[in-house]
């Protein structure tokens, strides 16, 4: 926010440095146009500061130009570079006045071009043609805005929907990391509970497991928070694997597919790392198959899990609805259910283009 701030306050200062040098051209002009009066070099000079002011106060600037041009036109004579500077002027209102405030740019110019025209009698179609032109410019000027105003509203959404998106990625991110991590290292502590008495050395192990597995998880949980990686770490799958067998779950691991993309690849790691989880938790089961493949369609990823399955009617949970989310983001589908002979199928399709 501060540096949004601090570059608005420089285009501020960059701008009114562009309207003084354009104010200090207009009065130079209107005086080689009309030198001879100190009177009509004074009004000059007022025309001219209400161009200084189009982008600072541009309803204020434009109300004071048009009364130096007024008073120019009545008092002195017509100076025919004045009229050029007062619809810069009628612009700039257009452009750079707040909606309602622009409003008042049509209502300032009657005036100043009906005295103008008093004071330099024109054709009425000549008349009519420049009050279009001064509204036109005014037009162009308020369109304008309002199509900026429109952008940085966009802008702004996106931004606000690109952090809403991260931040809905990091959860996923989180809860996956986490809830596979805890769920083994319950299981594995339970298990070295088991055998603590009956078996010293395989409880030992079981704990050495859970040790690794905080271990890894930190690691992992640091590059997650830190976003330094979007990656999944070295040897992802097989370390998965690794770690579910020393849950007490054997996995069959099976990759035909092609490296992958990392968005797709970072995918694919959650998914079967969601799902071998669910299986061991919530299924109970002591193996499961993973199956990544491409075909036309894309990466294949399918798990087929061999405990208790699900229940008639059940509803996705938490995890599920993770995969669901993750999948949908990469524009995939995702299948689940009930496996023939049992357990639990998951089959997953992702693009590559």
């Amino acid at each position: 926010m501060r540096a949004r701030e601090w570059i608005r306050s420089v285009d501020r200062r960059a701008g009114s440095a562009v309207d003084g040098s354009v104010a200090v051209l207009a009065f130079a002009a209107m005086v080689v146009v009309d030198p001879w009066s100190w009177r009509a070099i004074g009004l000059s000079a007022v025309v001219a500061a209400g161009v200084a002011l189009r982008r600072r106060t541009p309803v204020a600037g434009y109300l004071l130009g048009s009364l130096g041009l007024i008073a120019q036109s009545l008092l002195a004579t017509a100076n025919p570079v004045a009229p050029y500077a007062n619809l810069l002027g009628l612009y700039s209102v257009g452009l750079h006045a707040a909606p309602r405030r622009a409003l008042w740019g049509p209502v300032i110019l009657l005036p100043g071009i009906l005295a103008y025209f008093v004071a330099d009698p024109v054709p009425a179609p000549a008349a009519a043609g420049t009050v279009f032109t001064w509204l036109l410019g005014w037009a162009l000027g308020y369109v304008g805005a309002r199509s900026r105003d429109r952008q940085e509203v966009e802008r702004e959404l996106a931004r606000r929907a690109a952090v809403a998106e991260e931040r809905a990625r990091m959860a996923r991110e989180l809860h996956d990391l986490v809830g596979h991590t805890v769920n083994v290292m319950l299981v594995q502590a339970g298990a070295s509970r088991l055998v603590l008495d009956s078996d010293p050395d395989q409880a030992r192990e079981l704990l050495s497991g859970v040790e690794r597995t905080g271990r890894e998880a930190l690691d992992e949980l640091d590059r997650v928070l830190g976003g330094l990686r979007q990656d999944v770490p070295e040897a992802g799958l097989d370390r998965l694997v690794a770690r579910m067998t020393e849950a007490g779950m054997r996995v069959d691991l099976r990759v035909t597919a092609p490296p992958l993309p990392g968005a797709v690849e970072q995918a694919v790691y959650r998914i079967v790392q969601e799902a071998l989880t669910n299986a061991l938790t919530h299924g109970e089961a002591r193996s499961a198959t993973v199956a990544i493949a491409a075909d036309e369609c894309g990466v294949v990823v399918e798990i087929h899990d061999h405990g208790s399955g699900p229940e008639s009617g059940y509803r996705p949970g938490r995890g599920l609805t993770g995969i669901g989310e993750r999948v949908s983001v990469l524009g995939g589908t995702v299948v689940h259910g009930g496996g023939e002979g049992g357990g639990f199928r998951l089959r997953v399709v992702l693009p590559l283009g």
